[in-house]
């Protein structure tokens, strides 16, 4: 007899379960773990954008340990690169400790640590470094140095051109941004010598990850590294790759012999976490008389900072591959320049390239409407991949999962139509969105008790895993959300995994244990039926006891799976009305529509959530956020004073809707959620603007630079 399941809780909006215990105080972040004998860790960081390291003098004393280049030289190698395929990469590895060179303002020079951070702050201050500055490169347009190149084309691209009866050219710039999470980032590093064991506490968006760059750059076998994730506030792709401050700090914790910590501040928060976007691009657009498209041809300039961080080459070369969006383009040809500057590098931030390629594709659609004189609902229309052609390969090589374009685009009309006022402006703008891919797995077991345990190798830092995977656990097992733990961050209790970035939980995290819980469904199934029970209880009782198991079973009730996907695409449509005063530039949206299909939605109340964050980061994008370097390369929005953050009384009233068209590629059906509102709501917000002020503007939408163009066109 199998076990009654009990209710089915996938696509219901059950509240956070995590939310109580957060509510009530009750989290554990990096700031809350305490070790005996905890010594603190301060930075010195260059001054400069671009300079040469002459020389570099310590405190005569005071301090407990400072660590230099030339100190670490033998222990560690410089930062991974992942390997993105069909990228050339050049040499340009972010160094640990900087040596010979600086290439930002904000690099690590060397490592104080003292018995409080207050300490290791003054003693930091006395450490000498004599620099000779050298120009600064900060344009990557001009810039003389390449980190990475990346080029394909597929179509018969020049004919379409050649054969097209518009041509239609834009240049947009995105500027450069910081992912400013609550928490910042930060590490802590205790070595026992005993067991050769470096534990490591990271504010960090999953365990495995870290454990893998920190194996590679500190030399070690992963087997003696255990890496402990705990509660994180908030990243945004921030804290996704191996920062030099956690390497660091993990040898001064092992030269000093005991635990060391590195808490950032909002300065260094600034100057040295990787910034998302920086792109500008010529992008052109070929369109036959009744408006067909037939082919788009472009050209990227990403600003990719000093140095190459794991995944810095990732964001710009997702742009490139989905610069065919939602339409049915025969022909494209992208390049890619990703230019060293000297600035902070760039790594993926909420979106990693998919706000940036619909905001340039979807820029130069309408800009195509209103050369060619046509409605930009009815050009998109003509255009838009039929649902009866899924999967759908584009010329750039990706295979569309499965997706209604048109009904996204009829809904996102439907609940925020068209309007014309004098001063508002109106946007549309369809997205596609890659997610998932490569593997996760997961651990499920049922304790004697009947309690049931998930593991899973991806990591929550505000999506609310513990919440969804809970849910799918119920279905699958049949028990009640009050008999779950999932257990996550944690490399000695969690199966090895790939991680949670790119919108791919769900999919992939959630996919594992799905069949991890198949795959103990049916120990389940053979023990009920032996024992002539259907309670769960009294089969995990009998589970553990040699006595009573049947013959052949191993003692205990576990499951396990390793999942494995091609990538899943996201699309949707979002539609935005913009009003602009024409007295001062001031841009206030009134209206968004979010149309997100992201398959089968597990739960709706928590995939709204993620919808309405990723806009409000969007709105920030969108009127005020932009990382500012001035002519010698300083930045100039390096607090929370000059980089404007959007707060509630800019966010208007959001009208969202879910289309669902489930993946064929995992048994949930599900795509991804998490980046959709960063991605649609850029591009419409941006196309209102224009509308209302009848030109393109690049983001962001400030007051001073709207009532400049307004000026300039004899209407301020």
């Amino acid at each position: 007899m199998n076990v009654a399941l009990a209710r089915t809780l996938v696509g219901t909006p059950l509240r956070r379960l995590e939310d109580e215990r957060l509510l009530r105080g009750l989290g554990r972040y990096l700031d809350d773990v305490e070790l005996p004998r905890l010594a603190h860790a301060a930075f010195v960081r260059s001054p400069h954008a671009h300079a040469r390291i002459r020389g570099v003098r310590k405190p005569a004393d005071g301090a407990l340990v400072v660590l230099t280049a030339d100190d670490v030289a033998g222990d560690v190698r410089e930062l991974p690169v992942n390997r993105v395929e069909g990228v050339e990469l050049m040499d340009g590895a972010h160094p640990v400790l900087a040596r010979d060179e600086v290439q930002y303002v904000g690099q690590p020079v060397a490592i104080v640590v003292a018995e409080s951070r207050a300490l290791a702050e003054d003693h930091a201050e006395l450490v000498e470094v004599d620099y000779e500055p050298l120009e600064p490169v900060l344009e990557a347009r001009t810039s003389p140095e390449t980190l990475m190149r990346f080029a394909r084309s597929a179509g018969d691209v020049d004919g379409a051109f050649a054969a097209a009866d518009h041509v239609v050219r834009t240049t947009i710039a995105i500027p450069r941004v910081v992912a400013t999470p609550i928490e910042a980032r930060g590490a802590i590093a205790d070595y026992d010598p005993g067991t050769d064991l470096l534990t490591m506490y990271l504010s960090a968006q999953d365990p495995h990850r870290p454990r893998a760059g920190l194996a590679h750059t500190l030399k070690r076998p992963d087997d003696r590294l255990r890496i402990i994730v705990p509660d994180v506030g908030g990243a945004f792709g921030s804290k996704g790759v191996v920062a030099p401050e956690w390497v660091a700090t993990a040898l001064a914790a092992k030269r000093l012999g005991r635990p060391v910590k590195w808490a950032e501040d909002r300065l260094e928060n600034f100057l040295a976490a990787y910034q998302g976007r920086g792109v500008e691009a010529d992008v052109e657009l070929a369109v036959a008389a009744d408006g067909r498209f037939l082919a788009v041809r472009a050209t990227i300039f990403a600003d990719l900072g000093g140095y190459l961080l794991p995944t810095t080459p990732v964001a710009a070369h997702t742009t490139a591959l989905l610069l065919c969006g939602c339409y049915r383009i025969p022909a494209a040809a992208v390049e890619v320049v990703g230019a060293r500057t000297n600035k902070v590098p760039t790594g993926p931030y909420r979106g990693a390239g998919r706000p940036e390629a619909a905001l340039l594709l979807e820029a130069t659609v309408d800009a195509a409407a209103r050369e060619l004189g046509l409605d930009r609902v009815e050009l998109r229309r003509r255009n838009l991949v039929p649902a009866d052609a899924f999967p759908y390969e584009t010329p750039l090589g990706w295979t569309y999962d499965s997706g209604d374009y048109e009904r996204c685009l009829d809904r996102a009309l439907e609940l925020v139509p068209p309007e014309r006022a004098d001063g508002t402006g109106y946007g549309v703008a369809l997205y596609v969105e890659r997610a998932g891919g490569m593997w996760e797995s997961a651990e499920v077991t049922v304790e004697p008790s009947g309690r049931v345990v998930a593991a899973s190798g991806t990591s929550p830092h505000g999506q609310g895993h513990a919440t969804t995977f809970t849910q799918i656990v119920c279905d699958e097992l049949g028990v009640d959300p009050d008999d779950v733990t999932v257990r996550f961050g944690d490399t000695a209790s969690t199966p090895r995994g790939v991680g949670t970035f790119a919108s791919r939980s769900v999919a992939m995290g959630g996919s594992a244990l799905l069949l991890a819980c198949r795959d103990l469904r049916a120990k389940i199934d053979r023990l009920g039926e032996a024992l002539e029970t259907a309670e769960l209880r009294q089969i995990a009782a009998a589970a553990y006891d040699p006595g009573r198991l049947p013959p052949g079973e191993e003692l205990g009730l576990n499951g396990s799976a390793r999942f494995t996907s091609p990538l899943v695409f996201s699309s949707g449509c979002y539609a935005a009305v913009a009003a602009v005063d024409r007295a001062t530039g001031k841009v206030i949206v009134r209206r968004i529509a979010a149309i997100d299909d992201a398959g089968t939605i597990v739960n709706p109340l928590l995939a709204e959530g993620q919808v309405v964050g990723g806009i409000a980061q969007a709105l920030g994008e969108c009127l005020t956020e932009e990382a500012v370097y001035d002519e010698v390369g300083q930045l100039r929005s390096a607090s929370l004073l000059d980089y404007s953050l959007p707060t509630a009384a800019e966010v208007p009233e959001i009208r969202t809707a879910f289309v669902e068209t489930p993946s064929p590629f995992n048994p949930l059906g599900a795509k991804g959620i998490g980046e959709g509102g960063t991605i649609g709501a850029l591009a419409a917000v941006a196309n209102a603007v224009a509308d209302a002020v009848g030109e393109w503007v690049d983001p962001p939408f400030t007051e001073e630079k709207i009532w400049h163009v307004l000026h300039r066109k004899g209407e301020a």
